[in-house]
């Protein structure tokens, strides 16, 4: 089946296209994506089924904006990832009846917070392309959907992908420049 037919197929709530794409075809890809993200047992037909219905949201909105830039695999991939992501916060599974944080480190994080928070700060205004800050601010900090972010600064989506990673560089090198600095 090419992209086209599996888009239309999944717009048009093709049961054989939805089964064979998200349960056969994607699986390796979503096995791998869910052993990245999840570092405890998630059950893959519940997720990808979360997944399917964020697809169909607003008749299917998502997808019927998928542009064929890439394969819809590697679309899948950076939609899946961050749905992933997301869902990873809200998925904490507390099968036993204790709290599940010890009450000295919760009293500790907001201070480790305004630390990381302050150092990406300093980091950040030390990056002399502030195109690329912007960048890293909006896609990642903001957690920010590329496309909306391409169409905000009038470029394409791979554009936008090529800019941060550029960014990521230059953020790498800088904070592997502060590492060594601060190390000595």
């Amino acid at each position: 089946m090419t992209d086209q037919e599996i888009v239309k197929g999944l717009i048009e709530r093709d049961g054989y296209v939805t089964e064979n794409f998200f349960f056969v075809k994607c699986k390796p890809l979503f096995c791998s994506i869910m052993n990245i993200v999840f570092d405890y047992e998630v059950e893959y037909d519940e997720l990808v089924n979360e997944l399917y219905l964020y697809l169909m949201e607003d008749d299917a909105f998502k997808l019927r904006n998928f542009e064929y830039r890439s394969s819809v695999y590697q679309w899948l991939k950076i939609l899946a990832t961050r749905f992933f992501i997301k869902k990873r916060t809200r998925m904490i599974d507390n099968v036993s009846r204790e709290s599940p944080y010890d009450k000295q480190e919760y009293i500790a994080a907001p201070e480790s917070d305004v630390t990381i928070e302050y150092d990406m700060e300093r980091l950040l205004e030390t990056m002399p392309t502030k195109r690329y800050v912007y960048v890293i601010r909006r896609l990642i900090l903001e957690d920010c959907e590329p496309e909306e972010l391409a169409r905000e600064m009038n470029i394409t989506t791979a554009n936008l992908y090529n800019i941060k990673r550029r960014s990521m560089a230059q953020l790498t090198r800088i904070a592997l420049k502060d590492i060594n600095e601060y190390g000595k």
